[in-house]
Order: structure tokens, then sequence, then C-alpha cells
């Protein structure tokens, strides 16, 4: 009884023990299927967060009517346009009234008129470019006034008043330009603080030139003005429009299909630039327009095509050349710019209204508003508000206000991945450049050169890294004594737990004026090096085995120690008699004059080597427990069967250890690609496209780290910066989803080994 009672106890609790095993089994399968699930999930969760912030900058704009205002003023439009805070219109007609009305109720608040002497008539006038809300009026007795409109806020009573009013930055009285009195026709101008400079014709057809120069009187601080005038030589007899560019630097005269480009800069030798034809087959040049910044000119068409026109070097200096052109549905209408940025708005003479971006090359909006019962045919004037987030249409007599939404049309894909020709380069290029002190900038938002700038630090890396780490992991694990083993690998691997920043921080410092000072010593212990360690292990294979036997089979790694260090401070040391020797003392400067080679000192060289440090222990260790891992059988029987130590090993147990080596060069790449702290300190940072090893780049994650902290929250370049670690992320999954699948298959070919 006591023997059964026994057994029983003993069947209960190995019961009881089997249970709690299942139950912890159970609990562990369930957490590590947990823990998978979340870290996919938020793999899943980076991705479309991603995606989220970058997908605005690829829809299109959106335009929504707002309100429509019956004009009081029934004569021709000068121009039209709103507040900053798109709260009040206003338009002002060619005989210098302005009329403004409120953006919300459509009432007239305000009716101006330019104050022009008793008996004198407007017998022409222009505007300036949109940022500066200008405009001057021709008299018929030689005189000129020039107006600003200006919107004045306070704040009475805690609440937000505009006050609109005609300002005259050049004083209330009339400016005299024809001491004749003749009227002032085809008027052109433009104004600064220190320059204004007009541009007329006179009755006799005669194109006169005035430049009045600000100087402040050092005793009475008074601005003294000195007026300079001159003629235009070569004018055309017949011009349908003149424009005077910001700068006051040039002149442009359209007569017909042909633009006549005059260098103003210097009134006492005003020169014809180029004569630019505009013409087309059977097809007439309606309007010339100044995009923001005045760096471009548009030239609209009859037919609806605008073509984009600026400078570029050539072999007759700076000439404008046709860009790029865009199509617009239906005849041409009206055309205005944006204040700031490189798009414009059309109008053509159906009602059809679009937004287009220059630099993108992307139609954003195109829209007949009919369907609303806004009729926007035949207009005669458009014009953008400051923000660019409100338009302003003229047509039929009413005044159109619309609600514009378009905050990202400098992007497209193009435009990141496509050359793109820029204002000023004489030539499409891939560049990054996001910011600027100009407003009239161009942003240039090319991921281009940043992909290309990580491919390259990474490349330069692994070449690098990976021989050093392979054949490292290859020879610890494979040749090397236990006893070292134990030493060498907990060392090499503790190399990763050091800081990036550390590695950066030296090679920036300290390596890249290494290298630039011992370059030719640099060149030469890529070379030397190899063959001596080739020399001492055919040196040693060739000593009798009495002189091998002195030293123990453990330690023979070590003769190789003070070889290396001689042969680092022997090249070291011969460095500068090879500079002298073959660089006529400088090395930099020969790559540089003789070889034509630009030589940053920060470049992928330093980068290589320092980034190699720390790729090497990532590669080193999955590699080397890789070909430590091969059973001991199968090498084994390869030297039972006669192969040769070698033998075996190239070809038992590397191919057995193939799909972890594959596995290592791959996560060594993912770590390359993704390395911020080293490129980011180590490199000049220079968004180029060139692979040679003297020069630097500008890494994916390099320019994230950078530019980040200063980006506006929403902007353009906020979230091309996400896009650039979007694309950082596809590149990491890219080499994984690539490692995984090529150590499957190699696992599959050698796992009958």
């Amino acid at each position: 009884m006591g023997n059964q009672s026994a057994l029983a106890t003993k069947n209960v609790l190995f019961a009881h023990g089997s249970t709690r095993r299942a139950i912890k089994d159970r609990l562990t399968q369930a957490s590590v299927t947990l823990g998978g699930t979340m870290v996919f999930v938020a793999l899943l969760l980076i991705f479309f967060y991603l995606l989220y912030v970058i997908k605005p900058i690829f829809d299109g704009a959106n335009v929504v009517p707002v309100i429509s205002v019956n004009e009081a003023d029934k004569t021709s439009a000068l121009m039209v346009g709103t507040d900053e805070q798109n709260q009040v219109l206003y338009r002002v007609s060619t005989q210098g009234r302005a009329d403004f009305y409120s953006a919300k109720t459509g009432q007239l608040i305000s009716e101006q008129q330019v104050s022009i002497p008793t008996g004198v008539s407007v017998v022409s006038s222009a505007v300036s470019v949109a940022s500066k809300q200008l405009f001057a009026l021709g008299l018929s007795n030689g005189q000129l006034m020039l107006v600003g409109v200006d919107f004045n806020v306070s704040y009475p009573n805690n609440k937000k008043t505009i006050t609109p009013q005609l300002s005259y930055p050049a004083g209330n009285l009339p400016l005299t330009l024809d001491a004749q009195g003749g009227g002032i026709a085809h008027l052109a101008f433009d104004f600064s603080d220190d320059k204004m400079s007009f541009v007329y014709q006179d009755g006799e057809g005669v194109w006169h030139l005035i430049r009045e120069e600000g100087e402040e009187n050092m005793m009475t601080e008074e601005v003294e003005w000195h007026s300079t005038q001159s003629i235009l030589p070569d004018a055309p007899v017949k011009v349908q429009q003149q424009l005077m560019l910001p700068d006051q630097k040039q002149l442009l005269l359209r007569s017909n299909n042909k633009l006549f480009v005059y260098n103003i800069s210097d009134l006492d030798a005003i020169s014809l630039m180029q004569v630019l034809e505009l013409g087309r087959a059977k097809v007439n040049v309606s309007r010339v327009s100044l995009l923001a910044g005045a760096s471009s000119i548009l030239v609209s068409y009859d037919d609806g095509l605008i073509q984009q026109y600026f400078q570029v070097n050539g072999a007759k200096g700076r000439q404008y050349q046709g860009i790029r052109d865009f199509n617009i549905e239906g005849q041409s209408g009206v055309i205005a710019s944006e204040f700031y940025r490189k798009g414009f708005a059309t109008v053509d003479k159906a009602g059809r209204l679009s937004l287009l971006y220059t630099t993108s090359q992307r139609q954003l909006f195109s829209k007949n508003f009919d369907a609303e019962n806004v009729d926007l045919s035949q207009p005669t004037a458009v014009g953008f508000s400051p923000r660019a987030n409100a338009l302003v249409v003229e047509s039929n007599h009413k005044l159109h206000l619309f609600s514009v939404k378009n905050d990202h049309p400098e992007v497209s894909w193009t435009a990141m991945w496509d050359k793109v020709w820029y204002e000023g380069y004489p030539e499409p290029k891939f560049l990054w450049q996001s910011t600027s002190g100009s407003d009239d900038f161009e942003a240039k938002l090319s991921l281009t050169p940043l992909a290309f700038g990580t491919l390259k630090a990474a490349l330069y890396a692994m070449l690098f890294a990976t021989p050093l780490a392979l054949a490292g992991a290859i020879y610890t694990a494979y040749f090397m004594s236990p006893k070292v083993r134990a030493i060498v690998k907990p060392t090499i691997e503790i190399m990763e737990a050091l800081p990036t920043v550390i590695l950066g921080f030296l090679a920036g410092l300290w390596l890249a004026p290494l290298i630039e000072d011992h370059l030719p010593g640099i060149l030469t212990l890529l070379i030397l090096m190899p063959l001596s360690i080739l020399s001492t292990a055919f040196a040693w294979y060739k000593l009798p085995v009495k002189w091998k036997q002195r030293l123990p089979d453990t330690y023979q790694e070590l003769l190789l120690l003070p070889v290396i260090c001689f042969i680092t401070w022997f090249s070291f040391a011969i460095s500068p008699a090879l500079e002298v020797l073959f660089f006529g003392g400088d090395t930099r400067l020969y790559i540089t004059d003789v070889l034509g080679i630009t030589f940053d000192q920060r470049n992928a060289l330093v980068v290589g080597i320092a980034m190699g440090f720390a790729v090497i222990p990532t590669i080193f260790s999955i590699a080397e427990d890789a070909v430590f891992s091969v059973p001991r059988h199968l090498s084994n029987g390869s030297l039972a069967l006669g192969a040769t130590t070698w033998q075996t090993l190239t070809r038992v147990v590397l191919l057995t250890a193939s799909p972890g080596i594959f596995s290592a060069v791959m996560m060594g790449l993912g770590r390359a690609v993704g390395e911020t702290m080293i490129v980011l300190m180590a490199t000049g940072n220079t968004a180029i496209m060139e692979w040679s090893v003297f020069q630097g780049m500008r890494t994916l994650a390099a320019n994230i780290a950078v530019e980040m902290p200063e980006s506006a929250i929403g902007s353009s370049h906020y979230r091309v910066l996400f896009l650039a670690a979007f694309v950082l992320f596809i590149f990491t999954f890219v080499f994984n989803t690539i490692a995984e699948v090529v150590r499957q298959r190699l696992r599959e070919r050698y796992s009958s080994l």
C-alpha cells in the first residue's frame, strides 16, 4: 500500500509539473507572438505615418469662390488684389482711382483718387512687380505720380481694424520727367529706397530714361536726389509692352513678336543686349510678364501656350533662353504671378482659371466656375494676395475673390528625382538647396544627390569594412585558437558599443587632417600592408619546424602585431619624402592643379574609414558566428577524406556558412546606409554627385539631422524631409529583404551538406 501511495503521489506531482511547463510554454509562445506582432505593427505605423505626412506634397491646389463684388468704377483696371489678411479687396483703375471693398460683405469701404493737377489728364499708367503694390501715372504735362497701395493695421478698443489708403513713396507732389511738358506715353518704372528709374516715350517716338538716385546728407540726414537722363538707342518704332526689372538694370520692350532687351544699369552706356524672337508659326505673342524675383519672364501666346525664359550663360554672355512650356486650354487671357514663389495664375477668355508652378512644371489646378454661377469670361485683370492664399479676378465689371489652398506647389516627382533647370544655372541639374536669405529664392528639393550621397558613403564604408570583417571573422572562427578567440571576439564586438558621435568627432577633427597631411603615406600603407602580411605568412611557412615549435600554436597570430606596427610607422615616416619626390612637396595642390580633381579635407575616404570601423563589428560578429556554427563533423569528414584545410574551408565551411555571411554583409550595408553622426561630422555635407574619393557628399540621414530642427512644421521643406526618411526606410527594407531572400535560398541549397 505504501508503494502504491508513493507512486500515486509521484504521478500527481509529475502531472502537476507537466501542467506548469505547458502553461509556461503557452505563455512564452503568446509573449513571443505578441512581441513579434507589436514589432510588425510598429513598423506599419511608422510606414503609414510617413505616408500621412508625405501625401499632401503631391496634392493639387484647391480654389473656392468666396464672394463677387459689383464694381463702382467702370473704367479699365490697372491692378487688383487684396491685403495680407484677405479682408479687403482693391481695384486701381488706369485713371488713378482706387476702390476698396470688404471681402465679407462686398460693400465699398473707401474710394480714393490720386491727386492730379487741374487741367491735366492721365495718358499712361504702369505697375511695378506684384510684391511692391506700386503703380505710376504718366500725365499729359510731362509729370508723373508714383503711388502705392497700403493697409494700416490698428487696434482701437482691442479690435483689429484694417484701413486701406494710397501712399506716395516719392512725395505727394508730381515728379517732372519731361521739362518741355510733353505727354508721358508707354511708361515703365521701378522704385527702391535709394533709387528710382522711369522710361517713357515722348510725342516724337523717342524713348527717354530718367534715374533718380538718393544719397543721405551726413549733416541734415535728409535724402538728396540726383537725376540722370539718357536716350534709349536703337529702340523699335512700335512697342506694345514695356517692362523694367526691379533691380533697374534691364529694360524689356516688346514689339510684335520680338523682345528687345536693354542693359540700363549705367545710363551713360546703355546697350542692346539681345533681340529675342518670340514668334511661333501662325501664333502671336499676347503678353509678356515677370515671374516672382524677375529672373524669369513668362511669354503668353494667343493659343494658350505659356513659355518661361530666363538668362543663361553662353558664348555671348548671359542671354535669355526658352526653358519650359505650359499648355493652357483655351485662348490666352490674363496672367498674374505670386509675390514670392515661382507660381502664376491664368484666366483664359472662356473663364477657365488655372494655377501653375514653374520649378516643378506642374499644373496644380484648372477649372471653369460656371457651375458655381461665377462668370470669369473675358477677364481683364487678376492678382494674388501677398500670401498667395487668395486670388482676385476682374471680369464683366465684377471682382471675384477666390480662396486658394496651394501649400506645396514646388514639389513634384520630376523636381525631386529628375534634373531641373533652375534660374541662373547653365543647364539642368540635380540640386538640393532648401533655404536662402532671399525672398525670391527658388527652392531646390532634389532627393537624387542625397540618395546618391547615401549610397556613396555606404559603398566606401563597405569597401573598407567588408574585406577586413569577413577575413577576420573567417580566421577567428576557423583558424584561431580558442584562447585567443575568447579575447579577440568580445574585443571586436564591444567596438559596436562605441558611440558613433565619437567616431565622427575623431574622423572630422583628427583623421581628416591626418589623411590630408600624410596622403602619400596612406596610399603607401594600403599597398605595403597586405604585401607585408602575405610576406610574413610565407616566411613563417618556410621556417624550419624546430623554429616554429619555439612559439606555441596558440599565439602564432601575435607575430603580425610588430609587422603591422612597423609598416604603419614606416609608411607615415616616408610620407614627406614621397610627397617631395612625386608630388612637388604638396600632394593636395598636385591633385587639384595637376590632376584637376577637387580635394575636400572631409571626403569620402575619411567617411569610408570612420564608418568602416562602425560597420566592422556588425559584419564580423554575424559572419564569425555563421562560420563557427558550421558542424564540426563536416570539416572533420572533409579532412578525413584527404582535403587540405584550405580546401575544407573554401568548399565546405564557407558554403555552409554562406547564408550567415551574406546576411552579415547586408546587415552591415543597412547599418552604413542609415548611419548619421559619422557622415554628419566627417564630411562637408555638400549635396554633390561625384564618385571621387577625395570629395564629400550629403546623405539622407545627415540631411534630416541637419535640417529638420530648422524646418517649419507643415512646410514643403518639412514634408520633403519626411519623404527623405521614407526613402531611407525603403532602402533599409529592400536591403534586409534581399538579405533574407538570398539567405533562405543559400540555406536551401547547402542544407544537404
